[in-house]
Formats: structure tokens, sequence, C-alpha cells
């Protein structure tokens, strides 16, 4: 499956490689990276190989699915963004994650934006969602700069979520 990439004014959106290991690891090993992704607890190296491995495989299985996000001025391996839904999940969803190093400067924003537009533009979406924890008050600003806006809550890997959604009409109207 060719994974399409994605270009804004800073980033690359990509598919992930095998070199890409010890970046994605350093951030799945990150404490306060992942006290808010899947169970809250870091990741070790071996389990990070995995993760991303299940990353590349939604892309083979779906069609769509997260990208390795490059910093173009660095060529460095950020973190991911994109579209996912595995078996189960809750509905179509983009998701952002970065390395700790590279929060706060719009990044997370920047590639989900392009993500949100490859949903909306190529795959027909007829809305997207973020799932957030309540305490994750930066991804929460990031999906109301996105657009989305609370649509209610769920349970998510044994914990609280809080769901964000944007229509396609409001997608557009956020465009113009």
């Amino acid at each position: 499956m060719h994974i399409p990439q994605l270009e804004t004014q800073r980033l690359l959106l990509r598919g992930f490689r095998e070199e890409d290991l010890d970046a994605y690891a350093e951030m799945c090993g990150n404490t306060d990276v992942m006290r808010y992704i899947g169970n809250g607890k870091p990741l070790s190296c071996e389990e990070s190989w995995r993760n991303m491995a299940m990353i590349v495989g939604h892309w083979q299985l779906r069609g769509y699915g997260m990208w390795a996000v490059e910093e173009r001025l660095t060529g460095e391996m950020i973190g991911r963004i994109g579209c996912w839904k595995p078996e189960g999940w809750i509905d179509f969803e983009i998701g952002w994650t970065l390395r700790q190093a590279f929060w706060g400067r719009g990044f997370a924003t920047e590639a989900a934006r392009v993500a949100m537009d490859y949903a909306f533009e190529k795959l027909q979406r007829s809305h997207v969602i973020s799932l957030i924890r309540p305490q994750n008050t930066a991804s929460i600003r990031v999906a109301q700069k996105l657009g989305e806006k609370l649509a209610g809550r769920t349970e998510l890997l044994g914990s609280e979520a809080l769901i964000y959604r944007i229509s396609r009409e409001d997608w557009l109207m956020n465009k113009n």
C-alpha cells in the first residue's frame, strides 16, 4: 500500500520507516507524553516497535492511518498524526501525539489540520472525532483550533474520554 505524503509549511507527513524507531520509542517511552494515551503507561522499545508496526498495518487494512510527522527543517521525526479506526473503535478519529521536545510550537494543530483535510477531501468522511482525556488541556485546545466541538463522553481503554467532533459542513465553513 502506498502511503500518501502530505506537506505543510513546516512539516512532512509520511509513512513510518524502520529508522524512525529510536525517535518513536523515545516518544512512547516518555511518561509525560503517554499519560493520556492508551492505558496511560509508557511503552518499552519493543512495545513501541509493535505499536509502530500496528500503525503501518492499519494503512494496509483500512487504506488510511497515522503518518509519521517529520520537521522539514531538520528531517527529524517528531510524532504521529492522522486517521485512526482500529476494529472496535468508537468512530473515525483524527489523533495526534508529539515528542515532548516539540510541544507548544503549533505542530499538532498544523499537522492535524492537513490530516483532517485528507479525511474530508480524499476519504469523503461525513464527520471526524478526536478522543481526548478530560485532563489533557493541550489536546483539547488543538481540537478546538481544528473547529471540533465537545459532543459527548465515552469510556476508552478503561478511562473517561471526551468526544470532540466536527461535521463536514462545519469543516467546510471553517475552511472558507
